[in-house]
Formats: C-alpha cells, sequence, structure tokens
C-alpha cells in the first residue's frame, strides 16, 4: 500500500524544525529513525499532511554524562549507539541489558530511545526502562522548553504528552542516590519479536539497603505499567527472600495481561512473578 500525500521536509536547525512544526500545526510527524512512523504511514494508520525530518539537524547524536551524574539521550541517538556504550556498560545496567533486545539489528541501526518513548508502544521496552528508572523527557517549541516525567508523558496507547509545535529534543535518566544496579528481562517468541513479557529492575542502593528500587513492566497491560506497589515495598529494605517474594507477588498484581496467541493471562502473570524473582535474587544482574 501507498502513503497519502505528504509534504516532506528536512530542516538543518532546531529552530527551523520548530518554526516548520508551529506552521503545521498537529498536521506534522517528526521523523527521526522512522521504524515505527515510516510502516504506520504505509499502511495509512497515519496521514500526515508534513514529515518533518530532523536527521540533517547535528548535536541531537549525543548520549553523555553531566556533572551531576545525570545521563542524558539525545533525540538522534540510535539504539545500536546504546547497545556498544562503554558508558551504559559501566554505570547503568538496565539500559545496557536493554539496548541489545530492542526489536532486531536493522531496527536497532536507524531507531532511537527517544522515538520509541515518543511512538509510546505498549509493548516498547524503553518505556517501562525509563519508568524503572525514573526518567523524563525534554521537550522543545518556540517557546522555551519544558520537563515532562516518563510517568505522565506515555498517557496512552501510542499517545503521548507532546503539544502541537513541540519536539522532544532528549531524554534524561537522573543521578542515583547510592550504587545503580538491575537488569531487564524479555520473554519473546523469537528474535525481534514484541515481548509476552518485560521487566525493567533499576535499583540504588548504599550499604545493602534499598535507596530507590524502579520496577515495571512491558507488554502486559495497555500501556507500560509501573509497579508502585512492589517498589514501596522494597524501599528502605534489603534483598532477601522475603522482600523478593513480596515484591514479585505484587509486581504479578500490578500486571493487566490478556490471553492472546502469546499465552494466557494467567501464564503472563506468572512470568512475571518469575523474572522479578529472578532479576532480584541474581548478583549478576544486581551488579552495577
Amino acid at each position: 500500500m501507498y502513503p497519502s500525500r505528504f509534504h516532506y521536509e528536512a530542516p538543518r536547525t532546531l529552530d527551523e524544525a520548530l518554526d516548520l512544526l508551529q506552521a503545521y500545526g498537529d498536521e506534522a510527524k517528526v521523523l527521526a529513525g522512522g521504524q515505527s512512523l515510516i510502516p504506520l504511514i504505509k499502511l495509512r494508520f497515519a496521514a500526515p499532511a508534513a514529515i518533518i525530518d530532523i536527521n540533517n539537524i547535528s548535536g541531537l547524536d549525543y548520549h553523555e554524562e553531566d556533572s551531576d551524574g545525570s545521563l542524558y539521550v539525545g533525540a538522534l541517538c540510535r539504539h545500536r549507539t546504546l547497545e556498544r556504550s562503554p558508558l551504559l556498560r559501566s554505570k547503568h545496567p538496565t539500559m545496557s541489558a536493554t539496548a541489545p533486545l530492542i526489536s532486531d539489528p536493522m531496527v536497532r541501526s536507524r531507531g532511537t530511545l527517544v522515538g520509541s518513548l515518543c511512538h509510546a508502544d505498549p509493548q516498547g521496552d524503553w518505556a517501562s526502562v525509563m519508568l524503572a528508572l525514573g526518567g523524563e523527557i525534554i521537550a522543545r517549541s518556540t517557546g522555551g522548553e519544558r520537563v515532562i516525567p516518563v510517568s505522565q508523558f506515555v498517557v496512552g496507547p501510542f499517545q503521548n504528552a507532546l503539544q502541537p509545535g513541540e519536539i522532544a529534543v532528549r531524554a534524561r535518566v537522573p543521578a542515583p542516590r547510592g550504587t545503580r544496579s538491575g537488569t531487564y528481562l524479555k520473554l519473546e517468541r523469537r528474535v525481534g519479536d514484541f515481548a509476552t513479557v518485560g521487566l525493567a529492575v533499576a535499583l540504588e542502593t548504599s550499604g545493602g539497603t534499598i535507596n530507590r528500587a524502579g520496577l515495571a513492566l512491558t507488554g502486559v497491560g495497555p500501556s507500560n505499567i509501573q509497579c508502585t506497589a512492589a517498589e514501596q515495598a522494597l524501599a528502605g529494605k534489603t534483598l532477601n527472600a522475603s522482600t523478593i517474594d513480596q515484591a514479585a507477588r505484587l509486581a504479578a498484581e500490578a500486571a493487566q495481561p490478556k490471553t492472546d496467541v502469546r499465552g494466557s493471562a494467567e501464564f503472563k502473570r506468572h512470568v512475571v512473578y518469575t523474572f522479578v524473582t529472578r532479576a532480584l535474587s541474581n548478583p549478576q544482574a544486581r551488579a552495577a
């Protein structure tokens, strides 16, 4: 199927892109990696009046820490870059574990973390990771910048909190309170498939005590699910058989799975329990 007709714009500066967005309003779509947008347009699930391709804008393809230890990921930073990042391997274990599990090598070579968050697919892995890490999206318009917590950014299936005229220019992961550890576990039928169940775990500890716990689920609800009760049950505790079991049960209760070709709701809820138990019990998964 051919896409409907649209204007193609390729600005070379962010200011130029923002001016174009303001001119087209909510009839425009921003193209970064295009791994989600292009299939939607080809199938005519989306029919934008204009495509604004930001790939010619320099300075958006970075991931770096600032002086206080916060991590920033630019809008054009590819999954492949994050997959191979020494910075993520050394300091951001949950993100490092996730990057190789994003779709397949072809998608990872072009797709972006920020674009994945904007697409807001309930099966998207990065949204769970950013929920677990307490991440934020920084959006820019001609009126300035706006910081949006990821917990408020994804407002529903394929819906985000961006306003007409805004571009998500980068994502931010706050500096940890203590030693950061964690992992991402994903059950998929084959390589590149959507998650039957995905789990992001991010812990921040000092002296064995959990200062902050982040747990979020992929593929078992209408959107990515933050396991708030399980996080609260872990905060201020040490990991042992009792606290791990409690967190696993609370996370399984938070899941909202449906029976489909990937498995029964009961099976998926059991996988959530198993994944949380495995992630919190495995010292290698917890090692920063």
